[in-house]
């Protein structure tokens, strides 16, 4: 059993966010629901793990960020969640800011 399976999707975006940025402030949504219907969402390996989430929007502010680009922003996030977006994350909204921003 890995180290995160007891954990929702939303929980493991958020520890591994909250370990890899030091952030101010860290919101995230499971938007999941809004896209109940479609294909994708059916056959997500999240739903047979029970997990849930397949959509999701990330609304950050750290210190990690100041004098970054916003493409180099959102490099950073997913790389830091490059195993959920390979196991069952569909989309990723990023609203990543500087402190001050």
């Amino acid at each position: 059993m890995s180290e995160h399976a007891e954990l929702t999707m939303a929980q493991r975006i958020q520890t591994k966010l909250q370990a890899g940025l030091a952030p101010t402030m860290l919101e995230v949504i499971d938007e999941s629901h809004k896209h109940a219907g479609h294909a994708h969402a059916a056959m997500s390996p999240g739903r047979a793990h029970g997990d849930g989430g397949t959509h999701f929007q990330v609304k950050v502010i750290s210190p990690a960020f100041a004098g970054k680009s916003r493409v180099d922003r959102h490099r950073t996030i997913n790389s830091l969640l490059s195993a959920e977006l390979a196991d069952t994350v569909h989309a990723l909204s990023i609203d990543a800011k500087a402190p001050g921003e």
